[in-house]
């Protein structure tokens, strides 16, 4: 059985991929580059819809419901946390959404970096730490049907070829 912990990290791998891409693109503007408005225009867009609307909506409303549950995570549930940095994490995007509209450089790198920096911890620590506690405390049943309801997520394509830089 796919697990969704399996699909959240598949997305992960995406995510962390435009990520990369907005770092390098981030350094390239803080040594005086020209804004290329379109890169950042994709960017956003990409974080809104495709990491906000798609991935979090799956995690947020479907795995993390699940972790809440009384009696699934005995010891430690860090579900409150995860859900905290989410929320940081939007408030970058809308931050540096509001810098572009006003063509600061400055605030604009200033979020999109703060993004970047959060989101890489963040994934790692669901990859390592949330995903594994999941996949121990969520019986097949559980997961089986979490699949399902991923699969009522309006899907967002992730496609490659137009990351490549």
């Amino acid at each position: 059985m796919n697990k969704p912990t399996t699909i959240l990290s598949d997305e992960h791998v995406n995510i962390l991929k435009v990520i990369d891409i907005l770092s390098k693109e981030v350094g390239l503007l803080e040594t005086r580059k020209n804004l290329d408005k379109q890169f950042f225009e994709k960017a956003i867009r990409f974080i809104k819809e495709y990491a906000d609307r798609f991935h979090h909506a799956k995690e947020e409303d479907i795995l993390f419901f699940e972790l809440s549950k009384d009696g699934v995570l005995q010891h430690c549930n860090p579900v409150k946390q995860m859900l905290y940095e989410h929320d940081i994490g939007r408030s970058f995007v809308k931050d540096a959404e509001d810098a572009f509209a006003r063509n600061d450089i400055g605030d604009l790198c200033k979020n999109a970096r703060g993004y970047c920096e959060l989101l890489q911890e963040h994934i790692f620590k669901e990859d390592n730490i949330l995903y594994p506690m999941a996949d121990e405390a969520l019986g097949e049943g559980i997961q089986s049907s979490m699949l399902e309801r991923f699969g009522q997520v309006t899907e967002i394509k992730f496609d490659e070829k137009e990351w490549e830089f």
